[in-house]
């Protein structure tokens, strides 16, 4: 499953999300959910970066440091939604990018995933868990955060379902 910002935007909307997820494992399916960041957040941290001097400095989305502030939002969404779904009674994870890992290329900003090894989901689905999936982000073979650009939520979520060969 995957939810845009405006379906996460607040805490009744997550609220309502944990329905529509608790349904589906409800119908006895093994859910990963992808969500983005609550609706206008990925704009409110780029403007933080800039704050702090990210333009003036001539600092770019290509730029690491900006990678891990702006990959904040899914993660706090993720956080919510897995925390919603444990209030629920169900069984729920939060997954950062590097968790996963979703492994990526070096380009910050516009990275490209490479591999997504699906070991630490499939355990995770085994031990009967909703995985709720931090979208947007990986993770360079060096460890450092990496965002995918636009779109990039959606590209997790293909991403995340064809390493974990969903139907």
């Amino acid at each position: 499953m995957k939810f845009g910002g405006t379906s996460v935007a607040d805490l009744e909307r997550i609220r309502r999300v944990a329905r529509l997820v608790a349904a589906e494992a409800a119908a006895g399916k093994q859910v990963a959910v992808v969500v983005s960041a609550m609706a206008g957040k990925t704009n409110e941290l780029v403007a933080w970066t800039d704050g702090a001097g990210a333009a003036a400095a001539g600092l770019d989305p290509s730029d690491d440091e900006y990678d891990v502030v702006v990959a904040s939002g899914e993660q706090v969404t993720a956080g919510l939604l897995a925390l919603t779904l444990r209030n629920m009674g169900l069984s729920a994870r939060s997954w950062a990018g590097w968790q996963i890992p979703i492994l990526t290329d070096e380009a910050h900003g516009r990275a490209r995933i490479e591999d997504i090894p699906p070991d630490r989901l499939l355990a995770s689905f085994e031990r009967g868990e909703i995985a709720v999936i931090a979208g947007f982000q990986g993770v360079t073979p060096g460890g450092r955060i990496t965002t995918l650009g636009r779109g990039g939520s959606d590209t997790s979520a293909v991403a995340i379902a064809a390493a974990v060969g969903a139907a």
